[in-house]
């Protein structure tokens, strides 16, 4: 079952080679992964989208919680939460497919990125499955090339907001740190 984890981790070096070791070591595989800097540059939010048996999902949060580096890890799978992917696709196109390939696209929400004699290049955002669903359409139009970002999500309950920054940015320092 496709578990996702949304880690708030230290913006480190080696804190995602911890993450993505501690996945390997369980023998899990990981369908996809994304990471970038928070507001605060000093840390990072990861989602991770792994497959685990749904009775080991406890486990691998505790295991999560635990790693150095990692401030907050919570199981999104089953939580409020919304989820979204990105897709970048490339589509040659005939004259004669133009106007329905643009159509298919306004369907799902897709916009032209850029276009040229030979095709376009389409934007996509949103659940995996209408990601799927997209892709296939447009595969239907002859040679296609995909670019996925893999799932982002994040957590609609408040009580994940509460997480206070490390250090506020009017504190004085104190004496003896650098």
């Amino acid at each position: 079952m496709l578990m996702t984890i949304s880690i708030l981790m230290e913006n480190k070096p080696g804190a995602l080679m911890r993450v993505t070791g501690l996945i390997s070591q369980r023998g899990y595989n990981i369908e996809s992964l994304t990471v970038a800097r928070t507001l605060d540059p000093t840390l990072s939010r990861m989602t991770l989208m792994v497959d685990v048996e749904s009775r080991l999902r406890g486990l691998v949060i505790k295991q999560m919680n635990r790693l150095v580096n990692v401030l907050q890890a919570a199981d999104l799978t089953d939580a409020p939460a919304v989820m979204r992917e990105m897709v970048l696709l490339r589509v040659r196109a005939t004259q004669e497919n133009r106007t329905a390939i643009l159509k298919e696209s306004e369907i799902f929400g897709a916009r032209v990125v850029d276009s040229s004699v030979e095709g376009f290049a389409l934007e996509a955002t949103g659940a995996s499955e209408k990601m799927e669903e997209f892709i296939a359409v447009m595969e239907t139009y002859g040679e296609i090339e995909v670019t996925r970002s893999g799932m982002v999500a994040v957590s609609l309950e408040a009580k994940k907001l509460r997480l206070a920054p490390p250090i506020s940015k009017g504190q004085p320092e104190t004496v003896g740190q650098v």
